[in-house]
């Protein structure tokens, strides 16, 4: 039972492994706090102040966003016009479903199969972002983020992206040069990680949407980029709420079904559901373990009850008489029995043999 035990323990104990090594990068976002590649305050000139004009710009001035059509609903048109005419002297793509798949078409043909496959169209309006920006750089910004400053102080960093919370980085805002080597893993690694998970709001944030961005990019920074291929963190403080933040945040989150609410339940009591997680996982490995056993048992009992048995029983068995069983047993039971000592010496199994 205790070598049963130890099996038992290592086939658990390497499943556990290979679970963890196979989330490791999630984990491991949980204790990011970007704090190695954030944008501090004190880099950022105050808005309107003219340290901003003397700043080395290397980003484009694009502002790109994306919508289903020409026709975008009202409730988002002023954060759309704060950034309009805040930046009169930036050039201004909306891309469209039907813009983007030409787009698509004609620069990343081995792309469109996948482009065109997605299940969600919130999922073409994640992926055309990372490709515009890779091919023409510039700033994205969603329909439901408005401008409370001018970005040109964003305009001096290689790359950059906001941080979310709870964790990693967000894709509703974010600016790059052309070429840039994250945004090129990025388009790279999206037909990876095209798979359809349980429900939908998963399937979107894992497949193109934040969460997808915040893995790859903690992949990302693992092989210790250099400066100029570093990406940015625009921190909370910095991205809205203040006076000198960037940007307003409106109503949006417009993709989101009734199944995003149960994440946000779930986010929101995650210590109870990490309890009963625990719960769960100490219910199977002993149900696994009362398997285990009963299996073994099983095994001990047709073991047993099967075994040969003894040469020496046999002899009983099948012997037509006593007698001659009586003179088959004192050789076999003799045979290694040996005198010692005398010239001739014979063993008793060639003495019984004579004798017969």
């Amino acid at each position: 039972m205790r070598r049963g035990l130890l099996i038992f323990l290592l086939i658990n104990f390497l499943i556990l492994f290979l679970l963890i090594n196979r989330v490791s990068t999630l984990l491991s976002l949980l204790f990011e706090n970007a704090a190695a590649d954030a944008i501090h305050r004190a880099e950022l000139p105050l808005p309107n102040s003219t340290l901003v004009e003397q700043l080395p710009q290397i980003i484009p001035r694009i502002i790109h966003q994306t919508y289903k059509n020409d026709a975008i609903p009202e409730v988002w048109v002023d954060a759309q016009q704060s950034c309009i005419e805040l930046h009169p002297d930036y050039e201004y793509i909306l891309w469209t479903d039907e813009k983007s798949r030409d787009f698509i078409a004609a620069e990343y043909p081995w792309f469109l199969e996948t482009f065109d496959g997605y299940e969600y169209p919130i999922q073409r309006a994640d992926s055309i972002r990372y490709f515009v920006l890779a091919h023409y750089g510039g700033i994205y910004i969603d329909l439901d983020d408005g401008c409370n400053r001018r970005l040109d102080p964003l305009l001096t960093y290689p790359a950059w992206v906001r941080r979310t919370v709870p964790t990693g980085i967000s894709n509703d805002a974010m600016g790059s040069v052309p070429q840039h080597p994250f945004l090129l893993r990025v388009i790279k690694l999206l037909q990876q990680y095209d798979h359809r998970w349980l429900l939908p709001y998963i399937t979107v944030m894992y497949s193109t949407g934040p969460l997808f961005l915040s893995v790859i990019w903690k992949e990302y920074m693992q092989d210790d980029p250099s400066e100029m291929n570093r990406v940015r963190i625009l921190m909370q403080d910095e991205y809205k709420k203040h006076s000198w933040s960037f940007f307003t945040h409106h109503t949006g989150n417009s993709w989101h079904g009734k199944d995003a609410q149960f994440i946000f339940w779930m986010g929101q009591h995650w210590m109870f559901i990490t309890f009963c997680g625990f719960l769960l996982a100490v219910a199977v490995s002993f149900c696994l373990f009362w398997i285990y056993s009963r299996i073994m048992l099983l095994g001990a009992q047709y073991r047993y009850r099967y075994t040969k048995v003894p040469s020496v029983i046999s002899h009983f068995r099948l012997s037509p008489s006593p007698s001659r069983r009586a003179g088959r047993m004192i050789p076999t039971l003799l045979r290694s029995v040996s005198f010692e000592g005398d010239e001739t010496s014979k063993t008793l199994h060639e003495l019984g043999r004579h004798d017969v």
